[in-house]
């Protein structure tokens, strides 16, 4: 019996934890909620290894280039172009089926929540506040807030440094980083086998919290919601998959699990670690991963952006005001923009969709309607978010044509065990 439970796979224990989840949550809410801590656990230990993981992985990435801080620019410069145009996309599948299905109509908002949804329209975020909220003024505080794109610029201006060191003291600390990323490695193991656990009551409490009915009245917005991802992975991650000759079922099986984790927990944070162990794993380089993924959190949200621009256009329908296709558009633009940066921010999407309503003179308190259902749609966009930078990672890594089939530090570690296995005869 114990040598069957050790073959089942993690992926297989999160779904059969989902499972239970709702089950209990269903049947027994009270016990659902009380599962919470369990949730509470496992992200804690999730976000207590993802800034030393991403600060060592990016340190080892950049640095570990020497002088050829050209090849550095040039990722950079090509990630961000891809972002854009994914995200652009991504917006624009919102806008077509938020108006082909218009799930606002006959909906009737509510009042009596305006006053909540105003003080999140007050915290939305300006352009000029996002670029200076991404320059830390301490890298310890970046880090007991995870901040992760905070992080990140912090880490590219020390490899950067790094690099420009001649001699022992650079090679003691790229040492001390690879080793570092080595053993966070190693943690994330350690984590993950609480993963189901975790998963599971996250999922209880959710449903024990708001029950199975919450997609009573609000049932179109979710599943417009998740049709527009669904166009969206059809539409455009599969073709991007495709032109950039990723390996199609390899990469999708590969990641399943990071965007199970993302999807039960709705939480991007929570998948960051095993994504950027699958992504090595499936031969995508770290300098690329290391640099992609924590960089795509902050500036490649692909479900949050069309999430954006489908509830925008819903409230607006909620309240029957017919907007026209140029407004929109300008719409998109202003959450294309203010929407970076802020994937740390609890319930960004809210805040930034509070902001662009209020500068729209659309009624904020629209909000107040979608929040009954908006951990529903939460789930949906954050998978969507890694499994899209993610592929970005392995699109970045085709571009630079270093692609492969996997690390060469696996199939070294393989090499050896072949060499050093008996033979027969």
């Amino acid at each position: 019996m114990w040598a069957r439970l050790r073959r089942v796979s993690l992926t297989q224990w999160i779904i059969v934890s989902m499972i239970v989840g709702t089950a209990i949550g269903a049947l027994a809410p009270n016990v659902g909620i009380a599962l919470q801590p369990l949730a509470t656990i496992f992200l804690r230990l999730i976000k207590s290894l993802v800034v030393p993981l991403v600060f060592s992985m990016l340190v080892v990435g950049v640095a570990g280039h020497g002088d050829d801080m050209k090849r550095v620019g040039r990722l950079a410069l090509r990630s961000i172009i891809y972002f854009e145009v994914i995200t652009t996309l991504a917006l624009a599948v919102g806008l077509v089926v938020v108006n082909v299905l218009r799930p606002g109509a006959g909906v009737r908002l509510d009042a009596g929540s305006a006053t909540d949804a105003a003080a999140l329209a007050g915290k939305h975020a300006t352009v000029a506040s996002i670029i200076e909220h991404a320059v830390p003024q301490s890298l310890f505080e970046a880090g007991a807030t995870n901040d992760i794109l905070a992080v990140v610029v912090f880490a590219v201006l020390f490899a950067v440094a790094l690099s420009r060191v001649r001699g022992e003291p650079k090679r003691v600390m790229l040492a001390f980083c690879e080793s570092l990323s080595e053993v966070m490695f190693k943690f994330t193991g350690l984590v993950m086998a609480f993963a189901p656990f975790g998963i599971g009551g996250a999922i209880a409490a959710t449903v024990g919290h708001s029950g199975l009915g919450v997609l009573r009245n609000l049932g179109f917005l979710v599943i417009s919601l998740y049709i527009a991802l669904i166009v969206f992975f059809l539409a455009v991650l599969t073709p991007v998959t495709l032109l950039a000759r990723v390996p199609y079922r390899r990469f999708w099986r590969a990641i399943k699990e990071p965007a199970l984790i993302a999807f039960s927990t709705a939480s991007s944070e929570a998948a960051l670690p095993r994504a950027m162990e699958v992504l090595e794993q499936f031969g995508v380089p770290r300098r690329i991963v290391a640099f992609v993924l924590p960089t795509g959190y902050s500036f490649n949200l692909d479900g949050s952006t069309l999430y954006l621009a489908l509830a925008s256009v819903f409230v607006a329908q909620a309240a029957g005001i017919d907007m026209p296709l140029s407004q929109q558009l300008v719409m998109m633009l202003t959450l294309m923009l203010t929407s970076k940066g802020v994937a740390g921010v609890p319930r960004a999407s809210l805040v930034i969709l509070a902001g662009a309503l209020a500068m729209f003179n659309l009624p904020v308190q629209g909000i107040a309607v979608i929040i009954g259902v908006d951990a529903l749609m939460d789930m949906a966009r954050t998978s969507i978010n890694v499994m899209g930078n993610c592929l970005a990672a392995a699109v970045m890594a085709r571009w630079e044509g270093e692609l492969g089939t996997e690390p060469p530090a696996l199939a070294a570690e393989r090499a050896a065990e072949g060499a050093l296995a008996p033979t027969e005869g």
